[in-house]
């Protein structure tokens, strides 16, 4: 019957079924030709929305939802390229250190993209920059969405396992600090070689009126992440404190926002909160009967002939999930493989918190990785380019990621150290 699960799922994909469907389709067959009863199917896909941890999706969601509107990209660029534009290749940094910031408001790749990849890439080549090169930095630095807290990603990642969401957040800031660091020294060591403009630097008064424009940006991921490290409130409760605060600087400090614009705002977020309920919900119904299967155990068996080295079983991992990412959405990937995969963690007394922030990060890097590589078509498109130049410009960048990757894979304390200092 393991044959018919799998043959089921992998049929349903090549017709263009989604993931999640495909997993629910696969488990209703299972279930048809077996002594499982389908009661129990609708049982488990409501367990999985049982959850406190999921409330969050839907407030940072849609607080991200707020902050994407009007100019808010255009005061972070600004603001950035007023610290480092007037350096060689500022504007590259600029790029990076403004995803890095937006990653803290709107937890997704994708809106990283969208809101400041139209407005970077643009700027960049009109300064001079190379139009490659400005759409890989851009494809990369997106990435930062899902590692920097809030992360849509790893809230799920957490729904499954029941891994606290607050610790995996705050576990996942060092590695996004990391990669942002090395983002940019890659831009340094580029901008040197390739002598990147920059322009004048700006008087003191200038820097302080754009940081004042942009001050009730950079403070909403200081207090979600501020709030979170320090116990004041949970992380679900953070995503309400997110939407109250967006609200407020939306409507009534920027003013960016129209009340008659609220409501489409709230069916974005319905629709994204909505779309990715039904994956967890379907995800907990065939996690059920793969475990009833017997595919865990038989994965489990197979890997351990493989070896009993630690080290080389995350190797083996890090290597699926880079495959799985250049193929597959990032949340379907984790709602699709961490039932199967969680006692393979516990037989090689891998933590799942750290597992979580691994995982999360090794699918980023999928989101600019062909044939899917979400975020490196749009930038692309954006950019108006040839596909082949970006992805070339983009290969020290991936393998720079792939470096960072294997450090906060055997690195624990990257990963591990500060949700230790969390407050109980």
């Amino acid at each position: 019957m393991v044959a018919v699960l799998f043959i089921v799922f992998v049929v349903a994909l090549a017709i263009g079924v989604p993931v999640a469907f495909s997993l629910g389709l696969a488990s209703v067959a299972y279930m048809l030709g077996s002594h499982i009863q389908m009661i129990n199917f609708a049982q488990y896909f409501f367990k999985g929305l049982d959850s406190f941890t999921l409330l969050c999706i839907p407030g940072f969601t849609f607080a991200g939802n707020l902050m994407n509107q009007g100019g808010i990209s255009d005061k972070l660029l600004d603001f950035a390229d007023a610290l480092v534009g007037h350096i060689t290749g500022g504007l590259a940094y600029a790029n990076v250190l403004a995803s890095m910031v937006f990653a803290g408001i709107s937890g997704t790749a994708l809106s990283d993209t969208v809101a400041l990849g139209g407005v970077e890439i643009p700027m960049m080549v009109n300064q001079g920059y190379d139009v490659p090169f400005s759409v890989a930095i851009t494809a990369a630095s997106s990435c930062l969405g899902p590692i920097i807290p809030p992360s849509i990603t790893l809230i799920v990642y957490a729904s499954i396992t029941n891994v606290s969401v607050s610790k995996l957040f705050i576990g996942s800031v060092i590695p996004g600090l990391l990669l942002v660091v090395c983002l940019m020294g890659y831009a340094l060591v580029y901008a040197k070689r390739n002598n990147l403009p920059a322009h004048e630097k700006m008087p003191a008064k200038e820097v302080a009126k754009t940081f004042k424009s942009s001050i009730w940006a950079l403070l909403m991921p200081i207090i979600i992440l501020g709030g979170i490290f320090g116990g004041i409130f949970t992380a679900t409760e953070a995503a309400a404190v997110a939407v109250v605060y967006a609200l407020i600087v939306s409507l009534f400090i920027y003013k960016d926002t129209k009340w008659s614009e609220l409501p489409a705002s709230f069916v974005e977020a319905s629709v994204s909160t909505a779309t990715i309920m039904v994956m967890v919900g379907l995800s907990k119904a065939s996690s059920y009967v793969v475990v009833t299967s017997g595919l865990p155990a038989l994965l489990l068996d197979t890997f351990s002939s493989l070896t009993e080295s630690r080290v080389l079983i995350l190797l083996l991992l890090n290597l699926l999930f880079l495959i799985i990412g250049m193929l597959m959405e990032a949340n379907a990937a984790i709602i699709m493989m961490t039932p199967i995969l969680m006692p393979l963690l516990t037989l090689y007394g891998i933590n799942p918190l750290m597992f979580g922030i691994v995982m999360s990060f090794n699918l980023c890097i999928g989101l600019v990785t062909p044939p899917v590589g979400l975020c490196l078509l749009l930038s692309n498109q954006i950019g108006e380019t040839s596909l082949s130049k970006s992805l070339k410009a983009l290969m020290p960048l991936l393998l720079i990621s792939i470096v960072v990757l294997l450090l906060i894979t055997y690195v624990d304390p990257l990963t591990t150290w500060l949700p230790s200092l969390l407050k109980k």
